[in-house]
């Protein structure tokens, strides 16, 4: 499809509903690899989980246990029944939503504050505020490693491939690892201030990284040159996702929208107008639907009291 294509597509999917998750502000969202359900994770350290049902997200558990903030969360990459949680309380939990229980809690060494499953669905990592990144088997639920990094690390990914782990950090750089090895690869001068997250495209062509200088930036994932980059936001970039197709990019910042931009021209798709910062985006697996979380008021009743909500965009305006 071309940008004007998909441009057509949202002026009659541009309605954008809110869903009552949490009773503090959501850190994370993130969708199950069959688009099934969507979980959320939330200052008020809890983790919840919903089922998608045509144009509406149902509830369908709230999971407690942790004693701190639920931070970053992710679903295992090809089975959608487990997820797991990072949080500030020095460990993370594996989750299973058929019994809805926690089916392992694996303490680590920090507060825990990134984390992401391996595409082979082998390992999980986890990145702690001592930038220290623990490598976890998520079979046997053991520590396999530990590596302590001498920057700020921001955000952590594997490559598709699973070959090479990525971590963005505070001076700017993308520092390239061979995996399982964890041998420096290259380190990239990406930006000219703290490098905050970073993304990979599920057609394995690019990724992207968002930035303190309010800009993302794509790169091409066997050159590791710089494509282009996107603009249009003015403060630094928190959140990246880019749609099951790779052809759409979501980035979102404290600006008052989250900007949609078409990845091969650079051109905006559309804006999704918010009323507070947001701190996550995740297209779905599948559907032009986005799911967000903005740091909300409930102004109804009391401005001091967040919302909680989960968002979702690209609804039907029929609906």
């Amino acid at each position: 499809m071309s940008a004007q294509e998909i441009q057509e597509y949202f002026k009659t999917n541009n309605k954008t509903r809110e869903f009552s998750a949490h009773s503090a502000k959501v850190h994370s969202v993130a969708w199950s690899c069959d688009g099934r359900r969507l979980a959320s994770g939330s200052f008020d350290k809890t983790a919840s989980v919903f089922v998608l049902e045509k144009d509406r997200l149902t509830k369908e558990n709230n999971y407690r246990g942790h004693g701190d903030s639920v931070d970053q969360l992710c679903w295992h990459p090809y089975n959608p029944d487990l997820f797991v949680t990072a949080s500030g309380d020095k460990t993370i939990r594996i989750w299973d939503v058929r019994n809805g229980k926690c089916i392992s809690t694996i303490s680590t060494k920090g507060e825990n504050i990134n984390i992401c499953w391996s595409p082979d669905g082998q390992t999980i990592a986890v990145g702690n505020k001592d930038d220290v990144v623990t490598f976890i088997d998520a079979k046997t639920h053991r520590v396999k490693g530990e590596e302590q990094f001498k920057f700020e690390v921001n955000e952590i990914s594997w490559n598709n491939d699973n070959n090479m782990f990525f971590l963005t950090n505070g001076i700017g750089c993308i520092s390239i690892l061979s995996y399982p090895e964890l041998k420096p690869i290259q380190s990239i001068n990406a930006h000219p201030s703290n490098c905050i997250c970073i993304k990979f495209d599920p057609t394995g062509k690019y990724f992207a990284t968002g930035s303190a200088d309010a800009l993302v930036s794509l790169w091409d994932v066997d050159e590791l040159v710089c494509v282009r980059c996107f603009s249009r936001l003015d403060w630094p970039v928190r959140t990246l996702s880019f749609s099951y197709d790779g052809k759409m990019l979501a980035s979102a910042s404290e600006d008052h929208f989250i900007d949609i931009a078409h990845v091969e021209t650079g051109e905006r798709i559309c804006e999704v107008q918010c009323e507070s910062p947001t701190f996550t985006v995740a297209w779905h697996p599948k559907k032009y639907l986005l799911a967000f979380a903005c740091d909300d008021k409930d102004g109804k009743y009391d401005n001091s009291r967040e919302a909680g909500t989960v968002k979702l965009f690209g609804l039907s305006n029929e609906c």
